[in-house]
Parts: structure tokens; C-alpha cells; sequence
């Protein structure tokens, strides 16, 4: 999250889509570490799949705002 808000402050449509690209890039890494607990013992496989599970809608999210962004040329509001 924190790499989106400081992709959207960045003022620029390129930048924020490196941003989200970044955070979508961490979630991937996020899987990987699932995978790690779950095989370390730290969690049990319904809680490995639940967590899977949101992680892998995150990554559908951003990947689809991203495509949204590259395909409208919108700029995120800044202040």
C-alpha cells in the first residue's frame, strides 16, 4: 500500500504505474513467503489458503488498474 501512495503523490501517470507495478511485485513476494510459513509450520493450510487467496485478488487489482491506466491516460488527482 504504501508503495501506491507514493506512486499517486508522484504527480506522474508513468511514475504511479511504475509504482503499482512495484506493489504488485511485492505481493508476488508476499505468495512466496505464504508458501515459506506454510511450509516452516507457522500456519495451517486453511489460513495458507485464505491468505493465498486475497493475496492472489490483490494481484488481480492492481494488475487491472494498471492496464486501466496504460489504456486511458488518466492522471491520479494530486493536491
Amino acid at each position: 500500500m504504501s508503495n501506491i501512495a507514493e506512486g499517486f503523490d508522484s504527480g506522474s501517470p508513468n511514475s504511479f504505474i511504475q509504482f503499482l507495478n512495484y506493489s504488485y511485485r511485492s505481493a508476488s513476494e508476499i505468495e512466496s513467503l505464504l508458501y515459506v510459513a506454510l511450509d516452516a509450520g507457522y500456519m495451517d493450510k486453511p489460513q495458507f489458503e485464505e491468505l493465498i487467496s486475497k493475496t492472489q485478488v490483490t494481484k488481480k487489482l492492481i494488475g487491472g488498474f494498471i492496464k486501466y491506466l496504460k489504456n486511458n491516460s488518466h492522471k491520479p488527482k494530486t493536491t
